[in-house]
């Protein structure tokens, strides 16, 4: 619970705007350029907190270095209520633009449901091959509903 202090002095529960608004603050924090993403949990934490806000579908990547220290997040692209078309080509200009070593990939599902579908599947496999070619190694691509589901956790990244 996160309290606030009032005009007065006294402690109240904070509202649930101000609870998320600090969560985002907190989330940019983690994945601010530099940081060391320690373990698949603090990733799924911190971009968990970025997606699960939007109401459209939303695809981004968290660009890493070769021991998994953030270059950038980057809100990729933008779609509709139930799918974004992603562009493997914007991908790999923005990977070989921050000269990444690593990739995470997220997305978010709108209607909460996280598990993966077979356009999310063949998706990364596609993003995996490509990105293969130029060294860069996908991590994870997780899928942010009312839970977050990790590719990797389900076996879908071997």
């Amino acid at each position: 619970m996160l309290y606030i202090q009032d005009q007065s002095g006294a402690y109240l529960p904070a509202p649930k705007e101000t609870v998320l608004s600090e969560a985002r603050r907190l989330s940019s924090y983690q994945l601010r350029r530099g940081v060391f993403i320690r373990s698949s949990d603090v990733a799924k934490e911190a971009i968990q907190l970025k997606l699960s806000t939007h109401e459209c579908e939303m695809f981004a990547c968290l660009f890493l270095d070769c021991k998994h220290r953030v270059l950038a997040w980057v809100e990729m692209f933008r779609g509709s209520v139930s799918c974004a078309t992603v562009h493997p080509r914007e991908v790999v200009k923005d990977a070989l633009q921050l000269n990444a070593a690593a990739i995470i990939l997220a997305h978010n599902h709108p209607s909460g449901d996280s598990q993966p579908s077979d356009q999310d599947i063949e998706l990364t496999n596609k993003l995996k091959n490509i990105l293969q070619v130029i060294d860069v190694r996908v991590l994870d691509h997780l899928v942010v509903g009312d839970e977050v589901t990790a590719f990797s956790d389900l076996g879908l990244l071997s």
